[in-house]
């Protein structure tokens, strides 16, 4: 499936060390292969209905949302993105 970018998915990364955004780029290459893989850690946002996250490591996170032949990466960053939605 394709993995269409936001403007603020994109201004986030560009915050994030380059070692950490080669991590969410390997992440998002396993999202695009198949969502359910182990490591991703996807699940529904009970505070936002059509919203999932997808674990980049302990302390990082990705919101996406899901179209008909697509996710949408919303935010990137720290666990505490999921309170700026």
């Amino acid at each position: 499936m394709r993995v269409l970018k936001t403007k603020r998915f994109l201004k986030d990364y560009r915050n994030l060390p380059p070692p950490l955004q080669a991590r969410v780029d390997a992440k998002l290459a396993l999202l695009a292969n198949d969502i359910s893989y182990p490591s991703l850690r996807v699940k529904h946002l009970r505070s936002a209905p059509g919203v999932h996250e997808g674990r980049v490591n302990d302390s990082c996170r990705f919101l996406f949302s899901i179209t008909a032949d697509a996710y949408v990466l919303l935010r990137v960053g720290p666990h505490d993105i999921l309170d700026t939605l």
